[in-house]
């Protein structure tokens, strides 16, 4: 087993598997949970992101999508299973209020039907009040019960990279605990994504379109994403307490595997990102062939704009 990659434990490109990996990892803590629930809001938030959902278009961003979400999803049922073995005190209202969240965290990105200008992306600096005002349509039209529910804007506002997180106002430790999970599962499922590289290449296009400052060109992100992983080292053992270091009891009882498969594959990823910069800075497009995204993105942007 000293073989096995975090990639390799699900097929995280199909959402049902996602889905059924959850909900198995769910069970592993509570014999008895709605079910029911979380896959209805599941399953809205693949029909949203693919544009079934009434309102609202298909994603338009490549970088901030479905997979993104169903990745965040998963890193979060992840490390919600790790702290209960660790002995950590959630309920199952309140564990339903954390994955519901992870599902719902980057929603601000999707643009109604009257919304045809641009892409998501230009949303990028305010997507975390977006996706909490869609929380908020969503659950009112959906009836969920206010008590449980009533917390997800402070849950949410820990995916804000701008946001300090000792001064969001948690309504209990555990609020703050579901918060700090998010915040670290949002950083886990994108930079241990096996495409992380490729899908780096399209975020630039998204800072582009949504004003963000600092980078003039994918390989200037490509080089800069170096001071974001040690940006991001800091942002986990600091402002969001460590809480990354519970999963391994996840990858200990569910795989039999007392390691952290989410740092070894960001770990990978920044050890290959580093090769590309000392030796390929000239020809990186062609040493990053993960899915064909680089492949789509030479039929959208083939000049390196």
């Amino acid at each position: 087993m000293e073989t096995m990659q975090l990639s390799r434990l699900v097929n995280t490109a199909n959402p049902d598997h996602v889905l059924n990996e959850a909900s198995t990892i769910v069970s592993m803590a509570f014999s008895e949970f709605d079910f029911e629930t979380l896959n209805r809001v599941f399953t809205d938030i693949v029909r949203l992101f693919r544009g079934d959902y009434p309102g609202y278009r298909e994603c338009t961003t490549e970088y901030h999508d479905l997979k993104h979400a169903t990745d965040t999803f998963l890193a979060m049922a992840r490390l919600i299973h790790s702290a209960l073995i660790a002995g950590e005190h959630l309920t199952r209202e309140q564990v339903m209020l954390g994955l519901v969240c992870a599902l719902m965290h980057d929603t601000g990105f999707i643009q109604t039907l009257d919304d045809n200008v641009g892409t998501g992306a230009k949303y990028i600096d305010m997507d975390t009040k977006r996706s909490i005002v869609f929380m908020e349509n969503y659950i009112t039209e959906k009836r969920f019960s206010r008590e449980d529910f009533n917390d997800f804007p402070s849950i949410l506002t820990c995916t804000d990279l701008g946001a300090e997180i000792t001064e969001i106002p948690f309504a209990s430790p555990e609020i703050e605990l579901l918060g700090k999970f998010l915040g670290t599962a949002d950083l886990l499922g994108q930079m241990a994504d096996r495409t992380y590289l490729e899908k780096l290449l399209f975020l630039f296009y998204e800072f582009k379109e949504g004003g963000v400052m600092g980078y003039d060109s994918e390989l200037h992100l490509l080089r800069k994403t170096r001071e974001f992983y040690d940006m991001t080292r800091k942002r986990l053992d600091r402002d969001l307490s460590g809480v990354n270091e519970y999963v391994r009891h996840h990858f200990r009882v569910r795989w039999n595997l007392d390691r952290d498969l989410y740092m070894e594959a960001l770990e990978k990823n920044m050890a290959y990102l580093n090769f590309i910069l000392k030796h390929h800075k000239k020809d990186y497009r062609d040493h990053l062939r993960r899915d064909g995204l680089v492949d789509k993105l030479n039929k959208q942007k083939p000049n390196h704009e």
